[in-house]
């Protein structure tokens, strides 16, 4: 147990350390998959004695319980928005304003990057993550805690000990660029609706009652301005985010300061050209007086502080020629319409092509080939036509219209029900076939190491693969007769290959490519249910009724199992010894194993997090919600609805003290 303890510790401060070194100093000194060795070490350790497991865990990010609402919190001090402006004669005359006021003392200018995200206050007493709150009408403004707590480059600890007991870090939310190009490329696949931009995107997601989700879309926070901080730390905002860099809080690696106007304006020129260079969307900069004394002095208008602006970048937009339309397949069969034009510069990037996303787009847009068009980037990331340029549209265009067959195997193509997206309907289509690989083999479903895209390829275009299970069927040497494949290349496939055997349910679930069925969904499922077997012999109310799943996610994961496809994809991947069970009711020595169990108010003994991990070590599951399958409720003081559901079902109800016998701890 004393070993245990410090290894509990050493772990999560080598982990913290990492934190700071990926998010905060751009420096990372390990692979992801060694971060993932060390935080599976520490569940592990945590697991078995959850006696030590403490809110600011690293493992403690994602809470097992939906939040019921946002309640409404006041601002210590006023978040107030930045005035804006698009004309640098008007960032000239905020600077005669500012030295109006200030005379002929010397001060300098702080210039920022303006993130596009979701404005966020962070309050930390004694070090830890107390409160998180949106910036609201800039008085009062939502509680998000439980979800920004989600979110990884939010320390839930800062580092060190010399800091004010009381700090509040102010800056934005936002989904980095390659997340949230992911994202939308998945959400594209599984017929759902995208996001238009990475802030909408951001913003939909906070609003969100299940922190797991924001785990899962991979989220981040950058810092640019304090609220309250109790004790005098520095007499300039750069020296105080210097201190936030030390202490583990995120800032802009874009944060310049200078010495006047005309400098600020040379930064904010350079900026539009590099802004290419960073994950997050930007749509200007903030300039402001660094020198906080002067700062207080100039004030604030009821809307607006006097002491900075914020200069912002017109929406770039380029006219090009589309010159082709190219039909892509996705791995559930969505055929997409992608763009070609003629190379043009946005956002310092040279662009050549962007999706049309699907032919009701096309048909809005009125878009035909040969036609002049707009091309913009969506919040400064992804490129899409705007419009067409109709009084320059040529003679000789000609019609964008949707495929009668798979462009990638001839196969039949049909509308969806809602009639949004065209699929190819073959199940067969190698096209589908390469991406449902792609996706198989990805890092967060089976992550088989080392096989990328063109190795996927050429297993394809010699018919070496033609199913999931064919993977496991390779050799060594089948591998090593594919081109630039050596023999130390090939074993490591294999090897990978083989290893990737053993990931247990919840992954095998969602490599599977179920509609609807992520990583989050996967992971409920692996929770309710023993095995693949089990999943598959569930209809659609029994489904229905486990919390977090919804009716059309019940109904695509009955369908996938009532389909002679789907049954023959489990039948083959278990044939080849691919583990599909979820292993929950062994997980900490069975005291509580295949019971279902709610927790309702508050525990003296335990927080909320610290009994559901008990729970899980008990070999149990637990549960957001009631329903007659729940075997008991732990209800604590001031218990919510869940207790008076419980009685109504007639479910038992216990007491703390009978859940801590229940848990075999005496």
């Amino acid at each position: 147990m004393p070993d245990d303890k410090r290894r509990i510790e050493q772990l999560r401060e080598e982990i913290r350390r990492h934190d700071w070194l990926y998010y905060v100093k751009a420096a990372p000194e390990i692979s992801d998959r060694q971060y993932d060795k060390l935080m599976d070490e520490l569940k592990r350790l945590e697991g078995k004695h959850p006696e030590l497991v403490t809110p600011d865990s690293p493992t403690q990010r994602v809470g097992g319980e939906p939040v019921e609402g946002f309640p409404t919190v006041a601002h210590s001090v006023p978040m107030l928005s930045i005035d804006n402006t698009y004309s640098p004669d008007e960032v000239r005359e905020f600077d005669r304003r500012v030295r109006a006021e200030v005379g002929d003392r010397k001060f300098h200018y702080l210039v920022d990057p303006k993130v596009d995200g979701v404005a966020v206050s962070l309050r930390y007493e004694r070090g830890r993550l107390a409160l998180a709150a949106t910036r609201g009408n800039g008085i009062e403004g939502d509680d998000i805690t439980a979800n920004v707590r989600a979110i990884s480059s939010v320390p839930l600890r800062l580092r060190g000990d010399e800091f004010p007991a009381v700090i509040e870090a102010r800056g934005e939310i936002y989904w980095p660029t390659k997340a949230f190009n992911d994202f939308n490329a998945r959400r594209a696949e599984e017929g759902e609706q995208t996001f238009a931009n990475p802030r909408n995107g951001a913003a939909g997601t906070l609003k969100q009652l299940d922190p797991n989700i924001v785990a899962e879309r991979k989220l981040a926070f950058l810092a640019h301005s304090m609220g309250r901080l109790s004790g005098q730390i520095a007499g300039r905002a750069s020296e105080i985010f210097k201190r936030f860099e030390q202490w583990g809080i995120p800032v802009s690696r874009g944060m310049s300061v200078c010495d006047d106007i005309d400098s600020a304006l040379e930064i904010i020129d350079n900026w539009l050209r590099r802004r290419g260079e960073v994950d997050y969307a930007t749509d200007g900069m903030v300039v402001k007086v660094d020198e906080l004394a002067l700062r207080d002095e100039l004030g604030a208008t009821s809307k607006h502080p006097r002491w900075c602006i914020a200069y912002k970048y017109e929406a770039e937009q380029a006219e090009t020629t589309l010159t082709e339309v190219e039909y892509q397949v996705g791995r559930l069969g969505t055929i997409t319409p992608v763009a070609h034009f003629e190379p043009v510069q946005l956002s310092g990037t040279t662009v050549t092509s962007a999706t049309l996303h699907n032919f009701d787009q096309v048909e809005r847009l009125g878009v035909r080939v040969c036609d002049r068009i707009l091309v913009e980037k969506a919040g400064e990331i992804i490129p899409q036509v705007v419009a067409v340029v109709h009084e320059k549209r040529p003679a000789d265009t000609k019609p964008i219209r949707p495929p009668e067959k798979c462009p990638a195997c001839d196969g039949p193509a049909g509308r969806d029900e809602g009639g949004v997206y065209l699929r190819c309907t073959n199940p067969e289509c190698p096209a589908q076939l390469r991406e449902r690989l792609k996706f198989f083999a990805g890092r967060d479903q089976m992550d088989i190491d080392h096989l990328g895209e063109k190795l996927i390829d050429q297993l394809v275009d010699k018919g070496m693969v033609r199913h999931f299970a064919d993977l496991y069927k390779l050799r060594e040497d089948d591998l090593a007769s594919l081109e630039r494949m050596g023999k130390k290349s090939a074993e490591n496939v294999h090897s990978a290959i083989l290893e990737s055997k053993g990931r247990g349910l919840r992954r095998v679930l969602a490599a599977l490519g179920i509609r609807y069925v992520g990583g989050r969904v996967a992971e409920v499922l692996a929770e309710n249910f023993d095995d693949m077997d089990q999943i598959a012999a569930a209809d659609k109310e029994q489904l229905e009724r486990i919390y977090e799943i919804g009716p059309a996610i019940a109904e695509s994961i009955a369908d996938f199992f009532s389909s002679s496809q789907g049954r023959d994809v489990v039948e083959r991947l278990k044939a080849e010894g691919v583990d599909m069970a979820s292993h929950r009711a062994s997980a900490g020595g069975g005291a509580l194993a295949g019971k279902t169990v709610v927790i309702t108010g508050s525990l003296e003994n335990f927080s909320r997090s610290e009994a559901e991990q008990a729970v899980k070590s008990a070999g149990g599951r637990c549960t957001s919600s009631v329903s007659k399958n729940t075997d008991f409720v732990v209800v604590g003081a001031d218990p919510g609805s869940k207790y008076e559901k419980a009685r109504g079902l007639g479910v038992e109800t216990i007491d703390e003290a009978e859940f801590v016998k229940r848990l075999g701890r005496g």
